[in-house]
């Protein structure tokens, strides 16, 4: 499959996301080369989820939160370790600011309807359970003894 086929494939299936009324998908669109879906989560805001055919790779990723504080991190890091441990296609990463993202690639000829379905799962689980608990980890105030 070359890439204007993943492209189509990639706009079909993201569609047909939006058209499920019992999808979580709000939104879809492309922006800068991206094709962005907006996902519903019960734990806060919606969070996009972006999707970007490369060359060889379909590339996602989502934010997750800003760079933790300085007395955070080391705890926000090792609970991220320990996530990537259980992850097949998603890991999570630091940008070059700092920040925490949830990043993978997946070979191009692997990127089917079932394999697209699969990382927009994964990548859904991720945002509705680990950023909560990292959040949480890396910005609640400390608690008086």
């Amino acid at each position: 499959m070359n890439q204007e086929e993943t492209r189509r494939l990639l706009e079909e299936v993201s569609e047909g996301w939006l058209a499920d009324s019992r999808a979580d998908v709000i939104w879809v669109g492309d922006y800068e080369g991206r094709r962005g879906v907006l996902v519903r989560l019960g734990t806060g805001e919606p969070s996009t989820v972006w999707f970007q055919v490369e060359e060889r790779t379909l590339r996602v990723e989502a934010f997750i939160l800003p760079a933790p504080p300085a007395g955070r991190r080391e705890e926000v890091f090792r609970r991220s370790l320990a996530h990537n441990m259980a992850g097949r296609r998603l890991h999570l990463a630091l940008d070059r600011r700092g920040d925490l993202v949830l990043v993978g690639r997946v070979p191009r000829r692997e990127a089917d309807a079932d394999e697209l379905e699969l990382l927009l799962g994964e990548a859904h689980e991720a945002l509705e359970v680990v950023r909560p608990t990292l959040a949480r980890v890396a910005f609640e105030r400390e608690k008086n003894p």
